[in-house]
């Protein structure tokens, strides 16, 4: 068993109590409040200014130019392909570009960035690339589901969301990410691979957590 599969066995529950989630449950029969979906495009806006920035660390943490171009052209797709595809699919959905910049991320969204962040940091390569991959994961397998859903496909701003997790395109992404993790996981001692599984498993548990603060629309308390 290669350590990918070792992770994905105990990620899948986890992306599974996602889908289960109401969330996405909603989402897939085509009923999920706007105002919900809304409030997740915002908070996704800015989770993703934070989440590029693990790529950027990741080519500092690299060692060899085919990790460094790998690393770097993801960054680059996150900053100049994909966040522009969000700022118009935003406004499709009545969300103005500086609404998206004046948003603040809750509590969930602070929490998770800010763990993936202290990782990246302070942590190897390795541990980078575990922290990183249940988002790009989760998405794939989400997306792959969602897309068999017939009355989500029905609603015209949730079929584009869907699809968008479900091509080639971002599941070749994902799987670059996946191989890259079962190479650096190669050859090292079991208390090491379990670290890694467990940050892999934390990062999975604050997806559910990310989806779970924008269907209640969590903002701080205070």
């Amino acid at each position: 068993m290669s350590f990918s599969q070792r992770l994905l066995l105990k990620g899948k529950p986890i992306w599974e109590s996602c889908l289960r989630h109401p969330f996405l449950d909603e989402l897939s029969k085509g009923i999920l409040e706007e105002g919900k979906f809304c409030f997740y495009v915002k908070q996704d806006y800015v989770y993703l200014i934070d989440y590029m920035k693990l790529f950027a660390l990741g080519m500092v943490k690299s060692d060899n130019l085919e990790d460094m171009q790998a690393f770097s052209k993801s960054a680059n797709a996150i900053v100049n392909i994909e966040m522009d595809a969000h700022i118009k699919f935003a406004k499709k959905v009545g969300i103005t570009k500086k609404e998206l910049e004046d948003t603040k991320p809750n509590v969930n969204n602070l929490s998770y960035t800010r763990y993936m962040l202290q990782v990246a940091t302070q942590g190897s390569l390795d541990e980078l690339v575990a922290v990183l991959l249940p988002c790009m994961w989760s998405y794939a397998f989400i997306g792959k589901i969602l897309a068999k859903s017939k009355k989500a496909l029905e609603h015209p701003f949730y079929r584009e969301w869907i699809l968008t997790y479900a091509t080639e395109e971002y599941n070749n992404e994902n799987n670059w990410c996946i191989q890259l993790m079962d190479k650096l996981a190669e050859g090292l001692p079991e208390r090491q691979l379990k670290k890694l599984e467990e940050i892999f498993i934390m990062s999975s548990k604050y997806e559910y957590m990310f989806w779970d603060g924008c269907y209640k629309k969590k903002n701080w308390p205070i």
